[in-house]
């Protein structure tokens, strides 16, 4: 079954950096996208950026340049770097795929999300 766990999440300074990481493992017939959306206490759901199978970063514009999308293929795994953390980050983040379990099965698969918090 496929599944996506997130870690990497935590306590960090304002100003500070860290770096996010989404385990990929299961069976499936082809991955479109690997992404990151987060949730803070009180908000929906606000999307973050996304990475295609062939490497290309599409991002959210109220990441204003902070945040960095990756793909590491050999590990099935994606990781978000975020740089300058503000306080209005502290959010839960998840990890999000897009992919097929067969040739016209398209599915989404989210992992269970990891808490970042960042202080002031």
């Amino acid at each position: 079954q496929v599944q996506l766990v997130e870690s990497g999440g935590g306590l960090a300074q304002a100003g500070g950096s860290l770096t996010l990481s989404c385990a990929m493992s299961g069976v499936i017939y082809a991955l479109n996208t690997m992404g990151w959306y987060r949730q803070a206490a009180g908000k929906k759901r606000e999307f973050l950026a996304f990475i295609t199978a062939g490497g290309a970063a599409n991002y959210a514009d109220s990441l204003k340049g902070r945040f960095a999308i990756s793909r590491d293929i050999a590990k099935n795994t994606a990781y978000l770097r975020m740089n300058s953390l503000k306080p209005e980050d502290t959010a839960v983040y998840y990890c999000q795929a897009d992919l097929l379990l067969a040739m016209s099965d398209r599915r989404e698969y989210w992992g269970q999300g990891t808490q970042v918090t960042v202080s002031s």
